[in-house]
């Protein structure tokens, strides 16, 4: 049992950051969105898809934003044409979240944990809005092939990165790092 003491900690540190922030979060969209009488989608969700709008057009892309009227959803419409939709899920909160509770769970001096933390937020969400950019011109572009590029390619971008992000984290900032160079002196 001793030498499990360490996973068991990382576990339970994981998973109680990880529920208090769902939960948090969790309450947040059941007090902002909305279902009846009109659809209206929480504003993280609403500021996502407007990111979204306001980066492609710095690339010279136009994506207009407008509320879905049938479901909770901001679609995206590229050409004219209604090609993607930014849903709960693809706001980058949950992912954030689960990066937050990891780098949390393995312990790193309260300082690196705040500016990784931040840093991982920021890069999370600034790359899951090009994610959204980039998914919405190929879908107007290729719609025949919309089912390996939203189930497969892009969510491997968002969650690679955050599997690359955690790998820095443990080798270079959290404390699992100093215990492995004291055993080696």
């Amino acid at each position: 049992m001793k030498n499990n003491k360490p996973v068991i900690i990382f576990l339970v540190k994981f998973f109680v950051t990880y529920f208090v922030l769902f939960g948090i979060y969790s309450a947040y969209l059941h007090k902002k969105q909305i279902k009846t009488p009109l659809f209206s989608c929480a504003p993280i969700t609403q500021t996502v898809a407007n990111h979204t709008s306001t980066v492609a057009k710095w690339f010279g892309y136009h994506i207009f934003t407008e509320q879905h009227n049938k479901e909770l959803s901001i679609k995206l419409i590229v050409g004219g044409n209604y090609t993607a939709r930014v849903i709960e899920g693809c706001n980058s909160v949950s992912i954030i979240i689960l990066f937050l509770a990891f780098i949390i769970a393995f312990t790193g001096s309260l300082k690196a944990t705040i500016f990784y933390g931040l840093f991982g937020v920021f890069l999370i969400y600034s790359t899951n809005i090009l994610r959204i950019i980039a998914l919405s011109l190929l879908l107007y572009r290729y719609p025949q092939f919309q089912e390996p590029l939203h189930t497969l390619i892009f969510p491997a971008i968002i969650y690679g990165l955050v599997f690359i992000l955690w790998i820095i984290w443990v080798r270079h900032f959290s404390y699992h790092k100093k215990q492995k160079n004291e055993e080696k002196v």
